[in-house]
């Protein structure tokens, strides 16, 4: 299983992490995404999605730490991750091409569209990099 996060990417895009290399993802709140964040394990595959005016999955990373509390919020209640960039998508797979696939009927993206982080079935990741013309994970 992987995982989708979400990011604007007027805040920090895909860019910003291939450029940094290593992030903490951190300001995740909501309680059904914070649940999402703690079942993350280390080696975990992530597809980094840009919300806004993009709407699209564009790139991996792979989580590198575990989740621990988030340093800057001093609350056991609210995690963070260390994710490490993989590489772009080779071709950007948008909301709108998702949401007409079959195959992806039940992915929480969407059904659940305002979430920040969702799990993602082998099933649904395999779908998402045939769309994106990849084979594999990374």
């Amino acid at each position: 299983m992987g995982w989708l996060f979400k990011t604007e990417p007027s805040q920090y895009s895909l860019d910003d992490l291939a450029r940094d290399g290593r992030a903490v993802w951190d300001g995740v709140t909501n309680p059904l995404a914070l649940k999402n964040l703690r079942q993350a394990r280390k080696g975990d595959p992530v597809l980094i999605y840009h919300t806004g005016d993009e709407r699209k999955a564009v790139g991996l990373a792979r989580i590198v730490k575990e989740p621990y509390p988030d340093p800057k919020r001093g609350s056991e209640k609210l995690v963070v991750v260390d994710i490490e960039f993989a590489q772009p998508l080779g071709r950007p797979v948008a909301l709108d091409e998702m949401k007409k696939n079959p195959r992806l009927k039940g992915f929480d993206l969407l059904r659940l569209g305002r979430l920040s982080i969702v799990p993602v079935s082998d099933d649904h990741w395999q779908e998402i990099m045939k769309m994106a013309g990849r084979k594999t994970e990374p």
